[in-house]
């Protein structure tokens, strides 16, 4: 399905964002980005109003539009809490899951699959967003599922731009195997194990995201 030209450059812009060529705190203005993608201002206001859900860019009345860059703490503490909000989704999705919600989760990690073996990052960023959708809806209480797909939103642009690290997709799948399996196993805590390991980005994984976005800090 061809994807929205606001999606696109939406994506775009969050590559620039972390390759440093738009920095914290500069404005984003839309008639130049218009000209730079060859576009109308109306996808390029669609792409900001995104990237403003994200919370990767902040609208300041009469000002414009603005890249805001979280720091690592903050950073560190949203991950936190979706690794901890995932993880009561995945116990609660493992004794209520329907056998149709179940073959999707598959056939979801299948797609999944395929981007690993295509090598396409964003590909498979958007397959991961429904994979853990499937997750959220299948907890069985919406207040949850709507609280993880706000945060989902916010973490975005940061969860898909650490699928760019060598080795990370694949090691993002083998995850992924396992919370399945813990799924279909009807295992609440070991499905809340294996999803909060995947979500969280301590150690290495949390080195890695900083150092993919510290051009932009800097």
């Amino acid at each position: 399905m061809e994807r929205k030209r606001s999606d696109r450059i939406a994506d775009d812009l969050e590559s620039l964002i972390f390759e440093g060529t738009f920095a914290d705190g500069d404005r984003l203005d839309e008639v130049q980005l218009a000209s730079r993608f060859s576009v109308s201002r109306t996808p390029v206001r669609e792409a900001l109003q995104r990237l403003g859900q994200s919370g990767l860019v902040v609208h300041v009345p009469r000002r414009g539009a603005f890249v805001r860059q979280p720091g690592p703490v903050e950073l560190l503490e949203m991950f936190e809490v979706m690794a901890e909000l995932e993880a009561v989704c995945a116990k609660l999705a493992a004794s209520r899951i329907t056998e149709k919600a179940l073959q999707d989760l598959h056939a979801a990690n299948m797609r999944c699959k395929a981007a690993v073996e295509a090598r396409d990052s964003d590909e498979y960023y958007r397959e991961n967003e429904l994979f853990h959708a499937i997750i959220y809806r299948q907890s069985g209480n919406s207040f949850l599922e709507q609280e993880c797909l706000r945060l989902q939103r916010r973490l975005q642009p940061f969860r898909r731009v650490q699928l760019r690290v060598r080795g990370r997709m694949t090691q993002s799948m083998a995850e992924h195997e396992a919370i399945v399996a813990a799924i279909e196993e009807a295992d609440g805590e070991k499905a809340a194990d294996a999803i909060r390991r995947h979500v969280s980005v301590q150690g290495e994984k949390f080195h890695h995201l900083m150092a993919s976005l510290k051009p932009a800090a800097e």
